[in-house]
């Protein structure tokens, strides 16, 4: 199946039997059967219409900051978008990227050229194409706000362009990417002028404010919930006595309540777990449900 594979992926280096773990920002997971990472556009699209094309199952991630993965892993193929799809075009207020270019450093990019829209994504740990499939936000900003245009494959492996947020569907943490599967190659944003130390002074203040508010010291796949409809998650979950709460390795983070942290040897089922129970008190003490932020991906138990 390994020859196989890398016949119709071309370029991209074909990994067997690998541990999902070593790809999520969480450090959880089973094994991929197999997993590729393309490093061009072309070796990108040729890889995901040749395996659409032969119904080889498919899974796609970026830099793995938003997924959970089942402890029994992933069947098929799992492409991953990283950096070596890294490529950014910087023309007047427009900067093209490709989808596994890391967001912070998109970030320090426009703020170099002294370009401003984008200092809410200092320190977001994912990647454009992920942070456009999910309309990734932080501090009453998201990235809907600067994306003009699209690039993408479709489920049946042909090139496409989305332009403006009504094309792109752009909902709360949710997008047309994630209702229709499709594949994101690369995002124009469109960018304003501004003074690039202002906006390095913007940008530290809000990398200042995530170490103190988020438990970057250890291993979590972001926001565990998404904000309800009235008040915060984080706050319901500390205010439902949870913070601290822990199941097997997955715990409540002591610093931020809307983190679930893995403190060393945490499964995917501990996760879960440690989920259902935050829903189960959240709704039963404040009668409001939670929706899971993070994506669950693969096999679970």
């Amino acid at each position: 199946m390994k020859k196989v594979l890398e016949k119709l992926v071309g370029s991209a280096n074909v990994l067997v039997n690998e541990p999902m773990k070593n790809h999520t920002s969480l450090r959880v997971g089973g094994n991929a059967d197999f997993l590729i990472t393309p490093q061009t556009k072309k070796c990108l699209c040729d890889a995901v219409s040749s395996l659409r094309a032969q119904n080889i199952p498919a899974t796609v991630i970026g830099n793995g900051t938003n997924i959970l993965v089942g402890d029994l892993g992933i069947r098929g193929v799992v492409v991953k978008i990283s950096q070596g799809m890294g490529g950014v075009e910087i023309d007047g207020t427009k900067i093209t990227a490709q989808s596994g270019v890391l967001l912070s450093r998109l970030a320090n990019m426009a703020c170099s050229s002294g370009l401003c829209g984008l200092e809410f994504a200092a320190g977001i740990p994912g990647s454009v194409g992920g942070a456009v499939v999910m309309n990734a936000g932080a501090y009453d900003h998201e990235i809907k706000e600067v994306v003009a245009e699209t690039m993408y494959i479709d489920r049946a492996g042909k090139l496409g362009i989305l332009k403006g947020i009504r094309q792109h569907q752009f909902g709360y943490r949710t997008s047309v990417f994630q209702a229709e599967n499709w594949v994101i190659i690369e995002s124009v944003f469109k960018l304003k002028r501004g003074d690039s130390a202002e906006i390095r002074a913007k940008m530290d203040s809000i990398i200042r404010k995530r170490k103190r508010q988020q438990p970057l010291e250890l291993p979590n796949a972001g926001s565990a919930f998404k904000r309800p409809k009235s008040g915060f998650a984080a706050k319901l979950i500390e205010d439902a006595g949870l913070k601290g709460y822990a199941i097997g390795g997955a715990m409540v983070s002591e610093k931020h309540g809307g983190f679930i942290v893995n403190t060393g040897n945490a499964t995917a089922r501990d996760v879960r777990r440690l989920m259902s129970k935050i829903q189960n008190d959240v709704l039963e003490k404040f009668d409001v449900k939670l929706e899971p932020e993070i994506k669950f991906v693969g096999i679970f138990e």
